[in-house]
């Protein structure tokens, strides 16, 4: 691929969002326990063993699960570029809290919990070494700025104990 210097006047329409993320996975039905049955998301379309489509709400997808080039394959070693993590943006605090709950009980592991300021997040893998970050956005309002107005995210200890008190896992978040 040859460079291209980027305009430094591009910009993309303020209502640009990100519309999905696929996935190679090595063990299709392994994943699918871990995005649907922990993280939450509902299937939308499948395709035999190979793939599958998971959505929030009824989008035709915002996961799409596959084995076409990795069935039994093994994660991308350290040092090699790839995928970060995948971000999923919960409405609320409380739903961020309820996933937290599933998590939990899972038994997976957490990689890091942080406040950024605009947000508050909790870091863990998925079952093939993706790192997912599940967070919640704090209102617009409230996000911080330094004198000049632009965004001064900060990453500070998250209040594990706090989230987790926002929901009971015996009752669901929007009772």
């Amino acid at each position: 691929m040859a460079n291209v210097a980027a305009s430094p006047h591009a910009v993309l329409p303020a209502a640009t969002r990100i519309g999905h993320v696929h996935l190679k996975v090595s063990d299709l039905e392994r994943s699918l326990a871990f995005w649907r049955d922990v993280i939450g998301f509902q299937v939308t379309q499948r395709y035999g063993r190979q793939a599958v489509f998971l959505s929030a709400g009824g989008y035709h997808h915002h996961i799409g699960l596959n084995t076409w080039e990795s069935h039994g394959g093994n994660p991308p070693g350290p040092g090699t570029t790839g995928l970060y993590h995948v971000a999923v943006l919960l409405p609320t605090r409380e739903g961020l809290s309820e996933v937290l709950h599933r998590v939990i009980r899972a038994g997976i592991p957490l990689d890091g919990a942080a406040d950024h300021g605009v947000s508050q997040a909790i870091y863990l893998r998925d079952p093939d070494g993706n790192g997912v970050e599940l967070y919640w956005d704090y209102p617009e309002s409230e996000w911080p700025r330094d004198a000049r107005g632009e965004l001064s995210m900060v990453s500070e200890p998250l209040d594990l104990a706090g989230l987790l008190a926002l929901h009971n896992p015996g009752v669901p978040a929007s009772a």
